[in-house]
């Protein structure tokens, strides 16, 4: 009789242990799916437009694609380019904005201005205006910034790209540079000074 009952209380005691090991294999399991539910549930809620328009200094959007452009804007941006291309040589005058003589902002602010694009004639606004674009995602139009020898960390300088190899995130740029309107390479003095690019023609 003692022997039965050490058997049946030995088999009660093993089928407890079991269902407690199932039941904590099982809390995890439900923990993650209630967790994926709530991910997924917060996920939806995002306010989109706040995601798309947030821009800060040091964060560079990266776009999976680059945007198509209609005819009318690679047309327009073949002629601002010519456009610019018109002032090559023309003297650097800090705080000048056109036509004859420029600083870089100045010039950046007036090709546009031409085209019907009022854009703020200062390199560290214009920072501010357009899209974020990566570095090996630039086309022809973007606006590039630099620091300078005088403004530290900060936006000190900017050009308008008129050429970029994405393959290996090389541009050439069209600025007003203190020995005039120039096209420059993003190499040697401007390579280590380089902060960022703005895309100011999205579609």
């Amino acid at each position: 009789m003692k022997i039965k009952i050490l058997i049946a209380s030995l088999l009660f005691a093993g089928f407890s242990l079991a269902s407690s090991t199932e039941a904590q294999a099982a809390r995890p399991s439900a923990h993650m799916k209630a967790h994926k539910e709530q991910l997924a549930n917060a996920k939806s809620k995002l306010d989109k437009s706040v995601i798309s328009n947030f821009v800060e200094k040091d964060i560079v959007m990266r776009e999976e694609e680059p945007t198509k452009l209609s005819k009318e804007s690679k047309t327009m941006l073949n002629d601002l380019l010519s456009e610019a291309r018109t002032h090559l040589g023309k003297r650097y005058v800090h705080g000048s904005k056109g036509p004859k003589t420029f600083d870089c902002s100045g010039f950046t602010s007036y090709v546009y201005k031409q085209f019907g694009y009022n854009i703020s004639p200062s390199s560290r606004a214009q920072y501010t205006q357009g899209t974020a674009v990566d570095r090996k995602n630039l086309r022809e139009g973007d606006l590039v910034f630099f620091t300078s020898r005088s403004s530290g960390n900060n936006v000190g300088h900017v050009g308008i790209v008129v050429s970029a190899d994405n393959k290996t995130g090389e541009f050439s740029f069209i600025h007003a540079s203190i020995k005039g309107v120039k096209v420059s390479t993003c190499s040697g003095y401007y390579e280590g000074r380089y902060i960022g690019a703005k895309r100011i023609v999205t579609e």
